[in-house]
């Protein structure tokens, strides 16, 4: 099977221009800066999602306004390859943050997804699947069905609210049925033991658990306090995931997981 791509998530645009590896960027760094830097290899943009609603509540930014801004990077920064929509996350601390159910969540997840194709067809925005638990992202899936959209077609649809859950064996589960499906799935922030354990069902994934790492490292120089900002402790904790990646996918019968 194709080898799982990886993304580094990073917080530093400038890095586009520095690395020939995909990165993962927020909107929410490049939002407002006067020039833009131009990637040296395909990347991909992070809504900024979590971010916004647990400051806010709600989304602040208009889908025109984000449409605004990733035909923008597209143009001036090059080579993206996808952007995640507005969606709402279902983790449950973010369900008291906007006062909100799962199933409004995952209806303006859809429809903001919706309203971006129609705003903004030449942009590469991907669907992403909310919920919690299993029946809650097949019960999304049937309202992206009952939108018309076949996401089994679509070259890559995102997995939500797995990124800070700890029970690894329930979201191995989730993404396995997803899988099964027909689905190519993109991890948000996978840990690193998930990979571990359910990449062979991913047609990507991105994490930043290198910035936490980091943050208990001591600097590599003496201008750095720790490691959390430092491009190659990022750039070799990504060789070492991309290793232990490659040697999950080689242990792998022929066609796949048993």
């Amino acid at each position: 099977m194709p080898e799982t791509r990886f993304y580094l998530g990073a917080h530093h645009p400038n890095w586009l221009s520095l690395v020939d590896f995909p990165l993962f960027i927020s909107h929410r760094r490049l939002t407002g800066r006067a020039t833009l830097p131009r990637a040296r290899a395909p990347w991909a943009l992070d809504s900024g999602g979590f971010t916004e609603l647990s400051m806010y509540g709600a989304w602040q930014t208009t889908p025109e306004q984000y449409v605004a801004a990733v035909r923008r990077y597209r143009d001036e920064i090059g080579l993206l390859t996808w952007a995640a929509p507005q969606d709402l996350m279902c983790e449950p601390f973010m369900l008291a943050k906007t006062g909100l159910s799962v199933t409004e969540h995952q209806a303006r997840t859809v429809g903001n997804y919706l309203r971006l194709r129609e705003l903004a067809p030449d942009l590469p925005f991907v669907p992403v699947l909310q919920g919690w638990v299993l029946p809650d992202y097949l019960a999304c899936l049937r309202r992206y069905e009952r939108a018309g959209i076949d996401l089994a077609t679509l070259p890559l649809v995102g997995l939500g609210s797995v990124c800070r859950r700890q029970a690894t064996g329930q979201i191995a589960a989730i993404v396995s049925v997803l899988a099964g499906l027909g689905l190519n799935l993109h991890g948000f922030g996978v840990k690193t033991l998930g990979l571990s354990h359910y990449a062979e069902h991913l047609a990507s994934a991105d994490s930043m658990a290198w910035s936490l790492n980091g943050r208990h490292t001591p600097g590599c120089t003496p201008t750095h306090r720790n490691e959390a900002n430092c491009l190659p402790f990022a750039s070799s904790w990504r060789r070492r995931i991309l290793t232990a990646l490659r040697s999950v996918q080689l242990s792998l019968p022929v066609g796949g997981a048993a």
